[in-house]
């Protein structure tokens, strides 16, 4: 364990893992994202910039939630996030549908590679011999 400063409050605490804010803080934005949650609920056609005057929560913040996929906004809100590898409008997370198949499958070529190579016998790999007595 570390002693470290809240990057929100200034205060010291007992730094286990995560981002680098104090408990309190971390249950006090916890708090916000439950009500921002509601009130995108309540309010689905909402701009992010109304979100975070109506709720005391910096646009950068929301953004935050969305890329993690804890907000998703809907089609017809006029929210969106841009893919970060193809530039697409999404409603949530980082990359969209089509970006994360095509890494997906990125990933799995890669790692079969690799499975397959594991699986060749090699040509000074262990064989068995018979003695001759």
């Amino acid at each position: 364990m570390d002693l470290k400063t809240c990057r929100r409050c200034r205060r010291l605490f007992n730094y286990i893992s995560g981002p680098m804010i104090c408990p309190d803080c971390v249950d006090e934005l916890e708090k916000k994202f439950y009500d921002v949650k509601e009130y995108i609920r309540e309010n689905p056609k909402v701009g992010i910039k109304k979100v975070s005057i109506e709720m005391n929560v910096p646009v950068s913040q929301i953004q935050q939630w969305v890329r993690e996929e804890r907000l998703q906004f809907t089609e017809d809100s006029g929210i969106a996030l841009e893919c970060e590898k193809c530039g697409k409008n999404i409603y949530t997370g980082r990359y969209c549908d089509a970006c994360k198949a095509k890494m997906a499958n990125s990933l799995s070529r890669a790692l079969g590679g690799a499975e397959m190579e594991a699986m060749k016998p090699s040509s000074t790999g262990n064989r068995m011999r018979s003695r001759k007595f």
